[in-house]
């Protein structure tokens, strides 16, 4: 009998939750718990850690889990190279629910780094008004260039000091649309963007906008997980466990 376990957190592995759900497949949902609301679903849920790949195995162990599906954020890279880790060692199948990353297009001013020490070092040294559109979790190394005048969106509003002192903070749940990051952008007179490369289109409009108003915008990689079996979509997820995607539907 199938007992999915999906890691989660993001709007992918909410539709894969409401496809088990109409599908009456048996699943358990895992998110870290770092964001204070989380999106909706009916699923039952931990949140979380595990304490590393070894907690993560055996808690597919103790749970009965068949199939694991890590739909965490792209640059969710512990958690998802723990699920590999895991799921070999537990003798479970794993398969990744990955959107695609975006790609340039005419009219982008990418300048694509590795990490964000390199997004920090790209950054020009003459102050500029910098939108930050990378999570609370990656800010405080910005520190390191306080001259630009920096706007920060987060999805909660932080529990403690900003790294970033004088930074504007909105505190905003995406999906965004294109004409709100333009004007977004066009009232704060933002001249760079630094941005994560997400995927998806609900956190696409930033990109859209900037590629209108012809800003820079510095694009940072995914990080390398190595190779695992991916998909883009859920209903390739629930031909991979076995069952059509249209039941329940």
């Amino acid at each position: 009998m199938t007992r999915a376990l999906i890691l989660g957190g993001t709007g992918n592995a909410n539709a894969l939750a409401a496809a088990l759900l109409r599908a009456k497949i048996d699943a358990i949902y895992s998110y870290a718990g770092r964001t204070q609301i989380p999106l909706p679903h009916a699923l039952p849920t931990r949140i979380g850690g595990f304490g590393g790949a070894q907690g993560l195995a055996d808690f597919i162990r103790e749970a009965d889990i068949t199939h694991v599906v890590d739909a965490t954020h792209p640059f969710a890279a512990e958690m998802s190279r723990n699920a590999v880790e895991a799921c070999a060692a537990a003798g479970v199948p794993l398969l990744a629910l990955e959107r695609a990353p975006w790609t340039r297009a005419r009219g982008d001013r990418w300048i694509e780094v590795s990490d964000i020490a390199a997004a920090v070092a790209a950054l020009p040294e003459a102050p500029a008004r910098v939108f930050l559109a990378i999570g609370r979790q990656h800010i405080a190394p910005f520190a390191a260039k306080p001259q630009h005048a920096y706007t920060l969106r987060f999805v909660d509003a932080p529990d403690d000091t900003l790294p970033l002192p004088g930074a504007e903070l909105i505190v905003s749940r995406g999906p965004f649309t294109r004409e709100g990051d333009l004007a977004l952008m066009r009232d704060r007179r933002i001249e760079w963007v630094v941005a994560r490369n997400a995927g998806g289109d609900g956190a696409r409009a930033k990109i859209d906008a900037a590629r209108k108003l012809s800003l820079p915008v510095i694009m940072i990689a995914r990080p390398e997980l190595g190779e695992r079996p991916r998909v883009e979509s859920v209903d390739a997820v629930l031909d991979w466990l076995g069952h059509d995607a249209r039941l329940g539907a």
